[in-house]
């Protein structure tokens, strides 16, 4: 069977967890410090704060930029549901703009209608499946209109723009380490910001409103304790080492699929100029997608819908209204091979062939 994800651990991650668990620092503490440090680098980020997951690094970055009861914050209604939850954790409420039909991601002048209509706060923008979003058209957007800009960067790990990486665009951003990601702690995730108060606001919030690390009982806010844990930040530091490599392998077999697949009726997915995807999913459309994804099963190569439906569709949206026809349409069709760092190439070229073959069947 050919899986749809493969979370990777190996020796160097069970060595690194069994030396923080020696050291008896196995909470918050140092080895956490030295992953934000590490992670913030990588991302080209001034400030990085972990978390215990990704929902709770977009939490964290929308109070840090102050966004709670009464803003109102657009963003993309075809995403995990945690994109849109997140607003409504703080106490704000989501606006959905429509999505680019070829990325995905927030269509920027569907954006720019739905925050002078709303009177919006800030946008909430989605890398999804590993490809940017268009930070430049929304990061001029966000300013122009006078709104913050927040990174949900949680599927796009090593994802670039222009070189520069992402997480380091807007006033803040959010990654999650969940196992199926492009490096994973196990479960977790972090706060990037170029704005050193945002950071200390994260941080306080993460761990009980406190004020400050040296003052362990000087709580000035309300917060949670949603903090990282050593152990988690040891495989962390690991596996940052090895995702440039990991991401490469994702984009040679994502070029294997592409090159495959190009001429076989399905839409595979883009890469607009400047914008380096990262490939957490290969992600394809096709209308006869249910069918497909049977064949697939059939023939041993998993697949899966990152998302069936959109986000006001779900009965935790009841009485959300959004005219959003190309996001509807989106998960109507989209599907996802495997293209994982597990994925071989001959493992590539049987999921071309098998997608090639079934297709003429299905029509």
């Amino acid at each position: 069977m050919i899986s749809i994800a493969d979370p990777r651990f190996g020796p160097a991650e069970r060595d690194a967890v069994v030396e923080i668990m020696e050291s008896g620092m196995v909470a918050d503490g140092p080895e956490v410090r030295r992953f934000e440090e590490e992670f913030a680098a990588y991302s080209g980020a001034d400030h990085g704060v972990a978390t215990a997951n990704g929902t709770a690094a977009l939490v964290a970055a929308l109070e840090a930029l102050d966004i709670g009861e009464g803003d109102r914050v657009v963003t993309t209604p075809f995403s995990f549901v945690a994109s849109a939850n997140a607003i409504r954790l703080v106490g704000a409420e989501p606006i959905f703009a429509d999505i680019d039909p070829e990325t995905f991601a927030l269509d920027p002048e569907a954006t720019r209608q739905a925050v002078r209509e709303h009177d919006a706060d800030a946008i909430l923008a989605v890398h999804l499946y590993g490809l940017p979003a268009d930070v430049r058209a929304l990061s001029d957007i966000a300013e122009s209109e006078g709104v913050a800009l927040v990174e949900d960067a949680a599927q796009a790990h090593g994802a670039r723009v222009d070189g520069q990486p992402v997480g380091s665009f807007g006033d803040a951003a959010a990654f999650s380490f969940y196992p199926t990601k492009n490096m994973t702690t196990g479960e977790g995730g972090i706060v990037l910001t170029d704005r050193e108060r945002v950071a200390d606001r994260a941080a306080s919030f993460i761990n009980h409103g406190r004020a400050s690390e040296d003052s362990p009982y000087s709580h000035e806010r309300v917060g949670h304790n949603l903090r990282l844990t050593s152990m988690a930040a040891a495989i962390g530091r690991v596996q940052l080492e090895a995702l440039p490599d990991w991401v490469a392998a994702r984009r040679e077999t994502a070029a294997r699929l592409s090159s495959g697949l190009a001429d076989a009726g399905v839409q595979t997915p883009i890469e607009p100029d400047g914008r380096r995807h990262a490939y957490h999913q290969y992600t394809i459309r096709t209308e006869d997608r249910d069918r497909l994804a049977d064949q697939l099963d059939a023939a041993g190569i998993g697949s899966a819908v990152y998302y069936p439906q959109t986000i006001p569709d779900l009965a935790a949206y009841d009485g959300y209204s959004a005219d959003v026809p190309v996001a509807e349409r989106a998960a109507e069709e989209v599907l996802s091979l495997p293209v994982h760092p597990g994925v071989s190439a001959d493992d590539a070229d049987r999921i071309v062939s098998t997608v090639r073959e079934a297709l003429p069947q299905l029509q």
